[in-house]
């Protein structure tokens, strides 16, 4: 996992952003009455654990060869499931779906999102945040295409996890019903650990990175609700196998959807776009009933969706997290 792959360095992720393109150039100012799960303020994640998160011995009543085990690896999943699960309760209450895009880096999901975004920016709000290691690169190509997008900067980390997320919904400027995309770190292989809090998972794979991928990183692709299968222009000038590729896929996961795309060109991606609808109508009704089923007067100690209570245009600003 992760402990071993250099996300445990000392580079701390940072928040950039959000940039809105409606909005640029405004001075930063911290989103007030956002109270949502404040035990966490002393219980931050930036990126992996210090040094005292150090794996533990727990004896279990016969002797040292009977020792159980608890992992680092264990502990670090069941805080970010903590955050993520926090993070679901906020996104339904709001609305709003989530949607983890994942990769290996090139395969197209930045253009994916771009020509999204340009297509779709008038059926619904978007937003999107951006997960980088390092630089604005991408984030600028985003908020060229019209959306208003938050950069988080991992430093050493692969991947975003559920309290990065946490942190770039709090400075977007959200309304009720966003469609928000998360460009992940292009990694196969630690994003699909860990659960952002996210209403659905797509994976994109390049006919360019050879059919195997899904048989090298079979986890990546069980995470999957959908498989988009990208560069599908560039078909007469590949090796590439589409049907190796699909028994690979649904050998990792059955349920998912696969469709043939190329962002460059627009094939296939009315086929994206009616996902989208579909997941998008299905979320709102999975709300609809669960709000009928438990209505009563109740608080939401959340954070304000009003655009004007949001960051925008700021500089890299360090995590305060200890």
């Amino acid at each position: 996992m992760c402990v071993t792959c250099g996300c445990d360095g000392d580079a701390r992720p940072r928040i950039v952003g959000p940039v809105d393109p409606a909005r640029r150039g405004e001075d930063p100012a911290r989103r007030e009455g956002d109270e949502r799960d404040p035990a966490r303020a002393d219980d931050r994640h930036a990126g992996h654990p210090a040094s005292e998160d150090q794996p533990v011995l727990v004896p279990s009543g016969r002797g040292a060869a009977g020792a159980q085990v608890v992992t680092l690896e264990e502990r670090v999943l069941a805080k970010n499931d903590a955050i993520a699960a926090s993070n679901r309760h906020w996104l339904a209450h709001q609305g709003i779906l989530a949607v983890n895009v994942m990769s290996s880096p090139g395969a197209g999901k930045t253009t994916l999102l771009e020509r999204t975004i340009r297509e779709l920016n008038a059926e619904w709000p978007i937003a999107v945040v951006e997960g980088d290691q390092e630089g604005m690169f991408d984030a600028d190509r985003i908020m060229a295409s019209g959306a208003p997008v938050v950069q988080v900067n991992t430093g050493d980390g692969c991947h975003l996890d559920a309290e990065m997320f946490d942190r770039g919904l709090r400075t977007l400027p959200l309304a009720p019903g966003t469609l928000v995309f998360v460009e992940n770190v292009g990694n196969l292989v630690c994003p699909a650990l860990f659960d952002l809090g996210e209403g659905a998972r797509v994976v994109v794979t390049a006919v360019t990175e050879g059919e195997d991928k899904p048989a090298k990183y079979p986890r990546m692709f069980a995470s999957a609700d959908l498989v988009l299968i990208n560069k599908c222009d560039l078909l007469p000038h590949v090796d590439f196998d589409m049907a190796a590729c699909e028994r690979w896929i649904r050998l990792a996961s059955p349920r998912a959807e696969v469709m043939a795309v190329s962002a460059r060109t627009g094939e296939g991606l009315s086929a994206w776009y009616g996902w989208l609808r579909h997941h998008r109508g299905q979320h709102e009704a999975e709300i609809s009933a669960h709000s009928t089923r438990h209505h009563h007067p109740h608080h939401h100690p959340h954070p304000t969706t009003d655009p004007a209570d949001s960051l925008a245009g700021a500089a890299p600003v360090e995590s305060s997290a200890p």
